[in-house]
């Protein structure tokens, strides 16, 4: 009988270790060598033979001689410590809860390695993380992919909230990570859109010699916008988006034609067909919202206007005519842009008005909904107001304010 229970208790203990989870230390991944594998096509497959510790650890891990091959069928420890992800967070999993840096790092892993099959499931639904060796034990990270959001730890695209969500690529890699501030708009909802895009640059400008397109600075006023709202608890959808754009410092904003509709769809030539599928996007979500019991829900379109080069024009707001609460937004953002322009304004004077439109972005959305001009893109005084990335914040701040009630911290 004691002799039966041992060799039960040693089985028990085979199985965890084959298991590679144990709940004392990380073990490390075993796989099988492929036919005409060498130690660093190996490792390559596995974004594993940089740094050089990494390489160092498998043939310790597999006691191999450097100048050894690998035999086709027989499985090698990689330099990658599986942890049990503990269904909180990659940095709790870890032991390191400030550690944001190398969290993004092993999740982008994690991200990487199944999208090439190298895993069957998420280490969010298999409760496995794979962390690389030299994330724990080189001392230095190593040069890894760009980080990518995913489903658990942090995903913008999926219009999550901040709670414990704090990585947005959407937002471009300096501004990627947003800090929850407050609650206040938690159970809001907001769709931001950026005029135009894709194959429609909208009005085009001329400043220091080079042309200025209105969709490229209306995006930048977007992200800022959407990023003070995601940092106050809100659900945020960047309507028109381009991954290759994030939030930017230059006064120059490079035209280009690669935007597209949320969620990736690319946009339509024709301009009908190109705002209904905004409108439709915005409507589906709207839906989605409401059945959950959402009961705010707010689209804010952000342009620039195209006058006589003579002609300033300060921001000034649309609603729909049939909507009370559109009309009453955009009053109270009008409201809080004069008082801005009379704290900051020299002269104190501010010219922006607030009136109702028949546009189909304020009239197809089932939300509440304010269209934004921002200036005119070829009055000279205008452009200050969009070239300067500190007057682009401003903007973004000042808008925030009059959507939300209360000022930017």
């Amino acid at each position: 009988m004691r002799r039966t229970f041992f060799i039960l208790f040693l089985l028990a203990i085979g199985l965890l270790t084959a298991s590679g989870v144990t709940d004392n230390a990380p073990e490390y991944h075993r796989v099988k060598a492929r036919p005409g594998d060498g130690v660093m096509k190996l490792l390559r497959r596995y974004h594993l033979d940089a740094p050089a510790c990494n390489v160092d650890r498998f043939y310790e891990l597999n006691r191999l001689d450097r100048k050894a091959g690998l035999l086709s069928g027989r499985y090698y420890k990689l330099p990658v410590l599986i942890y049990r992800y503990d269904g909180t967070s990659i940095r709790s999993t870890i032991g390191e809860p400030d550690n944001w840096d190398k969290a993004r790092r092993i999740q982008a892993y994690n991200k990487r390695i199944l999208k090439e099959k190298l895993r069957r499931q998420t280490y969010q639904s298999s409760k496995i993380l794979w962390v690389p060796y030299h994330e724990v034990s080189c001392g230095t990270p190593a040069t890894n992919p760009a980080p990518v959001a995913t489903s658990g730890e942090a995903d913008p695209d999926e219009g999550e909230t901040v709670s414990a969500r704090r990585y947005y690529p959407i937002f471009g890699e300096k501004h990627s990570y947003i800090a929850l501030k407050s609650n206040k708009l938690q159970g809001k909802v907001y769709y931001v859109v950026g005029g135009h895009g894709g194959p429609d640059p909208g009005a085009i400008g001329k400043y220091a010699g080079k042309l200025i397109c209105e969709d490229e600075y209306a995006y930048d006023i977007s992200l800022r916008l959407a990023r003070n709202l995601i940092r106050h608890g809100a659900t945020v959808y960047v309507i028109t988006r381009d991954r290759n754009d994030g939030i930017r410092e230059e006064k120059i904003l490079p035209c280009d034609k690669d935007e597209r509709t949320y969620k990736n769809k690319r946009m339509s030539s024709r301009q009908k067909p190109r705002l209904f599928q905004r409108s439709n996007t915005i409507n589906e979500l709207y839906r989605k919202h409401k059945r959950q019991g959402v009961t705010d829900q707010t689209t804010i379109c952000i342009h620039i206007d195209s006058r006589n080069q003579r002609q300033s024009a300060d921001l000034f707001f649309y609603y729909f005519p049939k909507s009370r609460s559109s009309k009453k937004l955009a009053r109270e953002m009008h409201k809080v842009m004069r008082a801005k322009y009379k704290k900051y304004r020299k002269s104190g004077r501010y010219s922006g008005t607030v009136s109702g439109r028949d546009l189909h972005m304020l009239r197809e959305p089932k939300t509440k909904a304010v269209y934004v001009e921002v200036g005119n893109i070829r009055n000279a005084n205008d452009q200050k107001r969009i070239v300067l990335a500190s007057n682009r914040q401003a903007l973004a701040d000042w808008l925030f304010e009059g959507m939300s009630g209360f000022p930017i911290k």
